[in-house]
């Protein structure tokens, strides 16, 4: 579904990817894991349209992605809920779900179906739906994030570091329901440093360090390697 082949990108002269090789299969639920600063965002970036790559091939469902535009990207089904949430604070939950509709934006009845599917997906934020986005606490802001993602209706939905200042009983919360999306037929490819939690939902994985991919392997191998172990698991 997903191909990064020999992927470069550079900020300035400096090197932020080196030679990635990444495939995500329809249906998979593919977890990239890595310190701060080892590439993740740029990857996702980078596959979303916002940055470009020096050399390289994406492909998605065996079309190329470098020359389209981030909009046409997201119309061809690869959306990105990033880091951070990005929200629109002065704005309502209600809004700024609808805001991942741009693409179909005069299709009100499929506003409505995507939006009570969201609501449905995270009932906590029915009575919240006329509160601005910016008064939600944590766990709720990053419901809406994913939720505006998935009004885009994606088909590969990459997720960057969801669990990012959570409280373990959310963090544990989300994980089932990313992995509810992606038993709903959405294929994930999920960036985290919580690797207990993220690889516990996952099939396989990738671990990228200073730009490169250090090691890949399914969910049991990189669970017992030793090195993931002591960096991320802290065991």
């Amino acid at each position: 579904m997903l191909v990064l082949r020999n992927l470069h990108v550079h900020q300035g002269a400096n090197a932020v990817l080196n030679d990635v090789n990444i495939e995500v299969n329809e249906g998979e639920l593919v977890v990239l894991l890595g310190a701060n600063g080892a590439g993740k965002s740029t990857l996702f970036h980078t596959i979303s349209g916002l940055k470009r790559p020096t050399s390289g091939e994406i492909e998605f469902s065996n079309k190329g992605l470098i020359r389209l535009s981030p909009s046409q990207i997201v119309k061809e089904g690869v959306v990105q809920c990033a880091e951070g949430r990005m929200l629109f604070a002065q704005m309502s939950v209600h809004e700024n779900l609808k805001m991942g509709a741009y693409s179909y934006k005069r299709d009100k009845a499929e506003i409505t179906r995507q939006l009570e599917r969201i609501y449905e997906l995270f009932p906590d934020l029915i009575a919240k739906r006329q509160a601005l986005a910016g008064s939600l606490s944590g766990g709720q802001q990053q419901m809406v994030a994913i939720g505006r993602a998935l009004m885009a209706k994606p088909k590969l939905l990459m997720l960057d570091e969801p669990s990012l200042g959570l409280a373990p009983l959310i963090v544990k919360q989300m994980f089932s329901v990313i992995q509810d999306i992606n038993q709903s037929g959405v294929t994930v490819l999920l960036a985290e440093q919580n690797a207990y939690a993220a690889l516990s939902i996952s099939s396989r994985g990738y671990v990228l360090e200073n730009g490169a991919l250090a090691i890949e392997g399914t969910r049991e191998s990189l669970l017992e390697n030793d090195e993931i172990r002591k960096a991320y698991i802290g065991a």
